[in-house]
């Protein structure tokens, strides 16, 4: 496949989504037919192209009859766009397999499908364009069609306040970051003579006005990416969406913020500097620690996972903060290695936080149920959506033979670089990194210990639950494929970074060309010398000791006579008897009580029986928003003033504006 044909691909992939978004305003029964399937084939062609732009390794471009009369849109397909057009296909193919299921549910509400149906197409088109675009106008225009159309899909159901409230939140810091992404492409235009990614290459920036683009980008890119303290509108906006569109929004929008943060900083900017590095490392792990520590205080399962962006967000900048540290300190073969495990991580997270989405989006289907603290056995009632949960569970916590392991593996390895750093601050900033890095996954296992254990496990604690039944075939169709996938990105990372290497080489002129010098089996992402993992023989070694317990437990079970257990009269244990997913985090909310805001207590309710009340907060509300909110209050206030109602005083303000105007022309 040449580059000319994976662009037209990505091309078709837009025009397939914009068609979806167009029938889905035709009659119910055309809709229904025909809106998500052109849904699933646009993604399915954007992972073609994607591909296909990956094995190529080339570049192709293209100029659209689109834009402004001295600014036409130039789109460009490359190894960097390529890989992203992967991560948003796939997931949006799943997607376009699970939601026929899931939508079917909405019917007969009164929500309008139509919305529902074009808003999505509009999403996904407007992510494929902003990952094609070269030029910031184009950028910009397409960011706001992604913002915007996600803005009405988070406001879906719009008869709930908090809902509303979410949807508000989200599209103000949306709008907040597209105008420091704005200022950010207008400092490159400035000293690049032209708004085309082609003329920023070539702006010479000093060191200052490098450092100022960086940090609107950053500030940009991180707040729709979710990095703290620019989160607080992911908590509240991910969990009141559809939950396919929240597996979009969660495993895709965020990585399309990822995807503009590396072209600006990577290939615009092209220049590297070891603070700037320093910066993405300590924000990535704050964001990191406090994401995971904040989804286990959770009890409502959407909630808890986009907390877990939060989280799994941090770790792929940790990568990226690496790479630009050692990039800049002139050790690109590591920095090689830290990049590529932000992109493999990248992917991993796509794949594993939309299978969870998906996961959670059957349950709410099923028993209509979010909150934790209500679920319980419903592996016995759903074993297929419990049994590809516990796979994202497993991929997440990164434990092997899945995908989670091998990207924070990845970056561990490049982190134990540090000795070779000639600062002694920076081989200390690392390890306590790496450090934080380890605490959150440990927290992050201890967190899907919790959720499945307390969902899926047990019994049963609401009537809903226990009426649960298995989804349709569709739903489990598209959980199951990125389950597999899951598996096959754990199994196979080699095959899948020698895929990848094409990305490193055109942005850093370096690849991991020594990841297979051990042959395929082996992942050696250093050199041979340093440290090897091979994936098969661990899913092989772990897979032959599962079926030895299995059997070995099977033979146990028909030696065993089954009888009712001595209880020492006491009655049989309830549902009310088990342990809460609030008592399981207790002792770490105890620990690291000083980072939370927490309401806890115990109420008398009216029958005269006690509630133990716990309503745990984010101390970045009264911290960042709360004092923003109120000084633009107070600001509003003074303002006001000026609004007199007195005509001589409006023309005396147009007046004097005026003159102000002429005298900074002159």
């Amino acid at each position: 496949m040449t580059m000319a044909i994976a662009l037209q691909l990505a091309g078709g992939a837009v025009v397939l989504a914009l068609l979806s978004a167009l029938v889905s305003f035709f009659p119910a029964g055309v809709r229904r037919v025909m809106a998500i399937p052109l849904f699933a084939l646009a993604g399915l062609l954007a992972l073609l192209a994607g591909v296909g732009a990956l094995f190529h390794g080339g570049v192709a471009t293209a100029e659209l009859p689109l834009g402004l009369p001295w600014l036409p849109w130039q789109v460009r397909l490359d190894a960097l766009s390529g890989f992203f057009l992967c991560v948003v296909g796939v997931v949006s193919f799943a997607v376009g397999l699970y939601a026929p299921g899931y939508v079917r549910g909405f019917e007969h509400g009164h929500d309008s499908l139509r919305a529902l149906g074009g808003f999505t197409g509009l999403f996904l088109a407007g992510m494929l364009l902003v990952i094609l675009a070269d030029d910031a106008f184009m950028f910009m225009v397409a960011w706001e069609l992604m913002s915007l159309s996600s803005y009405f899909l988070v406001a879906w159901h719009h008869d709930h306040a908090a809902n509303r409230r979410a949807a508000f939140l989200y599209l103000l810091m949306a709008h907040v970051g597209g105008l420091s992404i704005l200022l950010g492409y207008g400092v490159l235009a400035s000293y690049g003579g032209g708004f085309t990614f082609e003329a920023m290459r070539g702006a010479e920036l000093s060191f200052t006005w490098a450092s100022v683009a960086f940090t609107l980008a950053f500030v940009g890119f991180g707040m729709k990416a979710g990095l703290v303290p620019l989160h607080a509108w992911l908590p509240e906006a991910h969990p009141v969406a559809p939950s396919h569109i929240s597996a979009l929004m969660s495993g895709v929008m965020l990585k399309v913020a990822v995807y503009g943060f590396v072209r600006f900083v990577f290939d615009l900017i092209g220049d590297f500097h070891w603070q700037w590095g320093v910066t993405v490392l300590i924000i990535g792990s704050i964001s990191a620690l406090m994401g995971v520590l904040y989804a286990l205080m959770q009890h409502d399962l959407k909630r808890l996972l986009a907390y877990h962006s939060v989280e799994n967000i941090g770790i792929i900048f940790i990568g990226l903060g690496l790479a630009l540290l050692f990039l800049a300190e002139g050790h690109p073969v590591i920095g090689a290695v830290a990049f590529v495990a932000a992109l493999y991580h990248t992917i991993n997270h796509a794949l594993f936080k939309g299978l969870l989405f998906l996961g959670a989006g059957a349950i709410l289907h099923s028993a209509n149920e979010r909150d934790l603290e209500k679920m319980g056995g419903l592996l016995r009632r759903m074993p297929w959506t419990g049994l590809f949960f516990l796979i994202g569970c497993i991929s997440i916590s990164a434990l092997p033979p899945f995908n989670g392991f091998v990207s924070e593996w990845l970056t561990f390895q490049s982190a134990l670089q540090a000795w070779h750093l000639d600062s002694g601050v920076l081989r200390s900033i690392v390890p306590i990194v790496a450090a934080m890095l380890a605490l959150t996954g440990a927290l992050a296992a201890a967190c899907f210990v919790k959720v499945y254990g307390v969902a899926f496990l047990g019994q049963a604690r609401s009537r809903a639950v226990r009426r649960a039944r298995p989804v349709p075939l569709s739903m489990r169709v598209g959980q199951g494929l990125l389950a597999l996938l899951c598996l096959v990105l754990g199994v196979l990372p080699t095959l899948l970074i020698d895929l990848f290497n094409a990305v490193p080489q055109q942005l850093l002129g370096h690849s991991l060309q020594q990841a297979t010098a051990n042959g395929w089996m082996w992942l050696t992402p250093v050199s041979k010398h340093t440290a090897s993992y091979g994936a098969p023989l661990v899913a092989v070694s772990l897979f032959s000791v599962l079926m030895l317990g299995l059997w070995l437990f099977g033979r146990g079970i028909r030696r065993v006579r089954r009888c009712d257990a001595w209880d020492c009269g006491f009655a049989p244990p309830g549902s009310n008897m088990q342990y809460t997913g609030s008592a399981f985090a207790q002792p770490i909310r105890r620990v690291f009580g000083l980072l939370f805001h927490m309401d806890e207590g115990v109420e008398t309710q009216q029958d005269g029986r006690l509630r133990h009340r716990l309503h745990v907060t984010d101390r970045a509300w009264d911290l960042f928003y709360t004092p923003v909110a109120r000084g633009v209050e107070r600001a509003s206030r003074q303002v006001v003033r000026l609004q007199s109602g007195n005509i001589r005083i409006y023309l005396g303000w147009t007046l004097g504006t005026l003159l102000v105007l002429l005298w900074l022309m002159v």
